[in-house]
């Protein structure tokens, strides 16, 4: 498993203006010492390629691995094109998105959406990473199941909010399809999740993380980490 952080977690930093999203980055690397991040388009000041380039550039410098993009309104009637045109530019290999509010529009119309998306997706070599949400689509481990069958495109996986699900619902049923996992706190990572191959992003539901919160949860799960690889030797 691999540690991410998620811009998410801190849009009222940002939105308060008390955070830039290159001092996030810096952050992330340096007090946070995660591995990836996933970056939210909100966060982005602007998104001309030469910005683009110096997101991707500072990441690889700072030995941090771009996880996803994040953009919620892609796979619910934005433009997926623009977001999947920014995961390539910054070198994200996964566009993460909910779907929209399952009043809002038909089952027949969100799964127009998602094919279109997930052509697109495959055009750019960037995999969509759907997040399950309540009063969405994609609602419960069932909903997701269907929406992967019908869709039929290796080009939409999962990334799970494990805490989010319906009750009932088994996120470990979609544990073959899932590529990225969204927690709020380390102390869920333990929940099944403790062995996942990929990023595990450290995320905060509410945006209104602050720098010593993350350094608290990441350092907990470095702590954890050390103590079962030293149970196992």
């Amino acid at each position: 498993m691999k540690l991410a952080c998620t811009s998410a977690a801190f849009t009222r930093a940002f939105d308060r203006g008390d955070l830039t999203q290159l001092e996030w980055l810096d952050h992330c690397a340096r007090t946070f010492e995660c591995d990836g991040v996933v970056l939210d388009v909100r966060h982005f000041p602007r998104t001309d390629d030469d910005y683009l380039a110096q997101i991707k550039k500072m990441a690889a410098d700072l030995g941090l691995c771009v996880a996803a993009l994040s953009d919620d309104s892609a796979l619910a009637g934005g433009d997926v094109r623009e977001a999947l045109r920014i995961a390539l530019a910054v070198g994200a290999p996964l566009l993460a998105g909910r779907l929209g509010a399952d009043t809002a529009s038909t089952w027949s119309d969100a799964l127009e959406r998602l094919s279109v998306a997930s052509g697109a997706a495959k055009a750019t070599n960037v995999t969509l990473a759907l997040r399950n949400a309540p009063g969405t689509f994609a609602a419960s481990a069932h909903d997701c199941k269907r929406v992967a069958k019908e869709t039929d495109s290796a080009w939409l996986r999962f990334a799970l909010d494990p805490h989010t699900f319906e009750t009932g619902s088994d996120p470990a049923e979609l544990r073959g399809k899932t590529v990225l996992v969204f927690l709020d706190d380390t102390s869920e990572l333990e929940a099944g999740w403790a062995d996942f191959r990929g990023f595990v992003a450290l995320d905060r539901a509410t945006g209104d993380a602050s720098l010593d919160d993350m350094q608290r949860a990441t350092r907990r799960w470095r702590t954890a980490r050390a103590k079962e690889e030293l149970d196992r030797t």
